[in-house]
């Protein structure tokens, strides 16, 4: 894979979303989600909601790289915290 330039930003990125990933496996294997109705007025699930988190942090990171010189760590504590609201209260 010399192609990609890999560095561990890059490594960090892919295990926490595949992390992320198991860990929405196996939550749904011990506790299958109930569908319900939050601030998006939308029937979601657990899984629906962890996958608009996922677009809603790339949305905050390419808005935060378009429009500020600031650190990008910035932009993903803003993005967790986001994840946070919407898989809490989607």
């Amino acid at each position: 894979m010399s192609w990609m330039a890999w560095t561990p930003e890059t490594a960090i990125f892919f295990l926490s979303i595949f992390l992320s990933l198991v860990t929405m496996t196996v939550l749904v294997l011990k506790r299958p989600t109930v569908p319900r109705r939050g601030f998006l007025r939308i029937v979601t699930s657990r899984g629906d909601r962890f996958f608009i988190s996922l677009l809603a942090a790339a949305y905050i990171h390419l808005g935060w790289l378009g429009l500020t010189a600031m650190p990008l760590v910035l932009a993903s504590v803003i993005a967790i915290a986001a994840a946070v609201f919407i898989m809490r209260w989607g």
